[in-house]
């Protein structure tokens, strides 16, 4: 064989090989791409140059590892929380305990003994807010009443918990678990969280499956939504709308950035809406925890009004401009009062269907509402409110108090 043959047969070989192993990279960055792009993310993958397809391959791979250090990072903060009672104060007949607690009963005599052995009855997610064991989570996951608080560590360790205190306004309760020091978390500033960027939920799912991840976007938020379960349920006010997986069980667990901070306590699904899930923003909560730190309890101001958000009819032909107001109303049970007798709104003058516009000269907006300007301030605060009555703009200085005094008071005179 001439040189020149054999140099056409080296580089025909040569040529082979680079489209062997050119074809062979190619399926792999195609399989690669495929399990982790959107598919219609993909529509023009045969345009894309190799500079392009490595830059998507190092975006995916960066992302991919930063929701791994994040997981590793905040999941031993976060707990399983965990209720329980005696049997012998178990009701057979009550539907809302899980069926492997009717089980127990099995139509027999319990011995006294029997009576007094813990049961689990329900379960949640909670997280641990500060090293010396305070605990955050929601509040319908541990009101059953009479009931024994534990949570299980990410360890799988199983420690008793007590209930410091619970919010009034907001589905939250304060536990603290004695010990420590314990791995607790960061958070973010909650007003600064943007429709699309990436979250992380972390949960108890189904009430078996400790630290579950899932991911998504924040698909919304200043949502107003109901939480909770058909026997106490409460509306939201101002809440963060996700994709991400939130299952039963999940209630409580933290929503976290890309940052490792948490911007949200997971609550809620709309099992209407393809099990869209929403989460209390974590500034709620961090007056909260807060007071149960400086008071050992939750201290809310109280202006003593039931309301509904209602928007100008008709804005251009309005005297009266304003983007958004909070119109005292009437519930449909007798206790649903518009003001409440002896409230700091009722003292100042407040009557139904007048319509709160503005405290202290800020008006209220989609991401400004009542309670959230309300929740600004502190009990004994002076607050200048403006309202409209009859077509009419009033102004009003009021105090606000603490709420549950009142309760507290008439407690006391009748006892």
């Amino acid at each position: 064989m001439s040189i020149k043959s054999q140099t056409e047969t080296v580089i025909i070989l040569s040529a082979t090989i680079a489209a062997i192993i050119g074809a062979v990279v190619a399926s792999v960055i195609t399989a690669y791409l495929s399990n982790t792009l959107n598919v219609s993310r993909l529509a023009n993958y045969k345009n894309l140059s190799n500079e392009q397809i490595n830059s998507h391959i190092v975006e995916l791979i960066e992302e991919e590892s930063a929701t791994i250090a994040v997981v590793e990072r905040v999941a031993p903060a976060v707990v399983s929380v965990v209720v329980k009672k005696e049997r012998g104060q178990l009701n057979p007949l009550d539907d809302s305990y899980p069926i492997f607690v009717h089980q127990f009963f099995n139509n027999k005599q319990l011995t006294d003994s029997e009576k007094k052995e813990l049961v689990e009855v329900s379960s949640g997610t909670g997280f641990f807010v500060s090293e010396d064991g305070y605990v955050i989570t929601n509040k319908h996951v541990i009101t059953d009443q009479g009931a024994n608080l534990f949570i299980v560590n990410n360890d799988g360790k199983e420690i008793e918990a007590k209930l410091i205190d619970i919010d009034p306004f907001q589905d939250i309760a304060v536990l603290k678990v004695e010990g420590g020091p314990f791995i607790s978390v960061k958070f973010a500033d909650s007003d600064n969280i943007k429709i699309g960027q990436t979250v992380i939920a972390i949960g108890n799912t189904l009430s078996e499956f400790r630290n579950t991840v899932t991911k998504g976007v924040v698909s919304g938020i200043n949502r107003r939504i109901t939480a909770g379960n058909s026997f106490n349920a409460e509306v939201i006010d101002e809440a963060i709308q996700t994709d991400a997986a939130i299952n039963p069980g999940n209630s409580g667990g933290p929503l976290i950035n890309l940052f490792g901070e948490v911007i949200g306590i997971n609550t809620a699904i709309s099992s209407a809406g393809q099990d869209i899930g929403f989460s209390i923003p974590i500034n709620q909560a961090k007056r909260a925890i807060d007071d149960v730190k400086k008071f050992g309890k939750i201290v809310r101001p109280w202006l003593g009004v039931r309301y509904v958000l209602v928007e100008p009819r008709d804005k251009e032909n309005l005297k009266i401009q304003y983007e958004l107001g909070a119109m005292l109303v009437a519930g449909d049970k007798p206790e649903e009062v518009a003001v409440f007798e002896g409230s700091p709104a009722g003292v100042a003058g407040l009557v139904e269907r007048d319509v709160i516009i503005a405290i202290n000269n800020i008006r209220l907006t989609k991401n400004k509402g009542l309670s959230k300007l309300i929740s600004k301030y502190r009990p004994g605060d002076t607050i200048s409110l403006m309202y409209i009555r009859n077509g009419v703009v009033n102004k009003l200085d009021l105090i606000l108090t603490e709420y549950g005094l009142e309760k507290e008071k008439d407690y006391e005179k009748k006892n």
